[in-house]
């Protein structure tokens, strides 16, 4: 059994370097992006949505080309287990996702994905064994259309001066960045100012 190119044992080990540990949400995504690529034609360049900002999009990047960094890849953080692979010209796709009602003959899985127990009373190898081999077989694809026209511009536009950090921002972002606007996730967010910096002569470097 293979998802996408590697070996299950190998694709482990990637998630494992690119994620920091093997999440059951990236093996199952695994076997969602190997489904939902079945389901485009071959040689058909596509875009990527992810309907979750947890685990799935590290699965989409792992196995596709489509990554958030070269705007390929959408979050659109609706809270659903589900991803959508689609033609960036025509918005033909399909979207696939983890099938809550087919969940009864896979009780670890089931108990995980709804949070029965506590992560710490989980069995995280009966847990991973049964993703394994219940495959895609817990997945359900769709047939979509994606209105492209409608989704979010992906350019910054203008860029502007923030009058209080002195930094460049978008400029659709209002009067001042969204930082300076009460967003920063900083205690403290710096207003323009620059590092004290002592020059010490190395003549004058005490050597004791």
């Amino acid at each position: 059994m293979n998802i996408g190119p590697y070996s299950v044992e190998d694709y482990m080990h990637l998630v494992k370097s690119f994620h920091g540990n093997i999440a059951p949400g990236l093996i199952i995504g695994g076997f969602m992006v190997d489904l939902a690529r079945s389901g485009l034609p071959d040689g058909v360049l596509f875009d990527a949505i992810s309907e979750t900002s947890t685990c799935l999009p590290d699965a989409i990047q792992l196995l596709t080309p489509c990554t958030i960094g070269n705007g390929w890849l959408r979050v659109m953080n609706f809270g659903r287990y589900a991803l959508c692979l689609y033609d960036k010209y025509q918005g033909e796709g399909v979207r696939v996702f983890l099938d809550p009602e087919k969940l009864e003959a896979w009780p670890e899985i089931k108990t995980w994905f709804f949070k029965l127990k506590p992560k710490a009373e989980q069995d995280a190898s009966a847990l991973r064994d049964q993703i394994i081999e219940a495959g895609t077989e817990i997945l359900t694809m769709q047939q979509v259309k994606v209105e492209i026209a409608s989704l979010p511009k992906k350019g910054k536009g203008a860029i502007a001066m923030c009058p209080q950090c002195r930094e460049a921002y978008p400029s659709k972002d209002g009067s001042s960045c969204l930082a300076c606007q009460g967003n920063s996730p900083y205690g403290h967010e710096p207003r323009g100012a620059k590092p004290g910096l002592k020059v010490v002569s190395a003549a004058n470097k005490d050597n004791g």
